[in-house]
């Protein structure tokens, strides 16, 4: 059912995104506890997403959802941006994350280690190519299991 909501969710948002500047980052609609979130991510190309984007999306959005009603029962709506430390999931996010710093783990052991933090030098579908302090290391893609970008202080 998550997917199905989440696929009818980014096909409301986006044309409403679009009008407006922005694009869709991520969709979740996920149950915590006894109650269901729909989360909507949403980014600015060029810039950062404000309270104001974030408001001024939800209301729409939230106005858009109530008229087609894609969602049984009750959930909570919560318009956000991803944040400085954005899950990477998809290969535009690893795509766009090329030059930035990350921090990621995988599911076994490369090269001895199963964390990594450093700049994303490339990118490819099959691998990711880590900068960390000078040493290249090159991760296979199906081996990671979690990754995101990395604030450098």
């Amino acid at each position: 059912m998550s997917r199905k909501v989440t696929e009818a969710v980014e096909a409301i948002v986006e044309p409403i995104l679009e009008e407006e500047g922005l694009e869709l980052y991520e969709t979740e609609f996920k149950k915590e506890g006894k109650n269901w979130y729909l989360r909507v991510y949403i980014d600015r190309p060029e810039g950062r997403v404000n309270l104001d984007d974030c408001s001024r999306i939800s209301e729409r959005l939230s106005k858009e959802l109530d008229r087609v009603d894609p969602i049984p029962g009750a959930y909570f709506l919560e318009v956000s941006s991803p944040g400085a430390e954005r899950p990477l999931k998809t290969e535009k996010h690893f795509r766009q994350a090329v030059g930035k710093h990350v921090y990621l783990t995988t599911y076994e052991p490369v090269d001895g280690s199963k964390t990594f933090e450093g700049k994303l030098a490339a990118y490819t579908p099959e691998k990711l190519t880590m900068d960390m302090d000078g040493e290249t290391v090159e991760i296979p893609a199906d081996k990671v299991a979690k990754a995101r970008l990395a604030v450098v202080f």
